[in-house]
């Protein structure tokens, strides 16, 4: 199972990410169509590769850590990719820096609830936020480029960029509920006191 072409197109979406990263070492408006390139392509193996799993009934327990994994890889290196060439700056950094909190937040929960055997599904909002969040980065990796052709691209994936950040926010908080009701610290049974007295333990024994 490890071979299947589900599992593959994972990795070949692992793959894609430190090749996204050299892109911005492309001068020109090049580098920033070649990142926009490699980005799609990794976005469309996201939706191959759990359709595929889905419809071949593929599914496995090594696709089902990785494609998570894979998706937090991308999304985070090309956050911090669009910062590294002043792309996302100055206030629009907290909406990167939102999103990434975010989503070390909810893998850590999610990685503790797996402990308990508890899962935490997605929500509805959850994939809008994910869907708008793509799109915000597919608009900023084109940027500077995109602008010479439709002004304005750069604002406009910044607009986007901020809406994730703030669904990102709403669906954490929700998740942390979730997760938190799930939640039963274990601490250890506390005895009562040792009574002063004698007197007072014979009243504790009547009690």
């Amino acid at each position: 199972m490890a071979t299947n072409l589900p599992n593959l197109l994972t990795y070949f979406r692992i793959a894609l990410v430190p090749a996204v990263v050299m892109c911005f070492y492309i001068p020109g408006d090049a580098g920033h169509w070649a990142a926009l390139t490699l980005f799609v392509i990794a976005g469309l193996t996201d939706f191959f590769d759990g359709y595929l799993a889905r419809a071949w009934e593929q599914q496995s327990n090594l696709g089902r850590m990785l494609d998570p994994i894979a998706d937090k890889l991308l999304v985070a290196v090309v956050l911090i990719a669009l910062t590294w060439v002043d792309v996302i700056a100055g206030f629009s950094l907290w909406a990167a820096i939102i999103i990434l909190c975010r989503e070390i937040l909810v893998s850590g929960l999610r990685e503790f609830l797996a402990e308990l055997r508890v899962s935490l599904p997605v929500t509805q909002l959850a994939k809008w936020k994910t869907a708008i969040q793509m799109v915000a980065l597919g608009f900023l990796l084109a940027g500077p480029a995109a602008d010479k052709i439709v002004p304005g691209t750069t604002e406009a994936g910044i607009t986007l960029l901020w809406a994730a950040a703030i669904l990102t926010l709403y669906t954490g908080i929700d998740y942390f509920r979730a997760g938190v009701r799930h939640i039963d610290d274990e601490r250890p049974e506390r005895n009562p006191p040792a009574p002063a007295t004698a007197a007072a333990a014979e009243r504790e024994g009547r009690m």
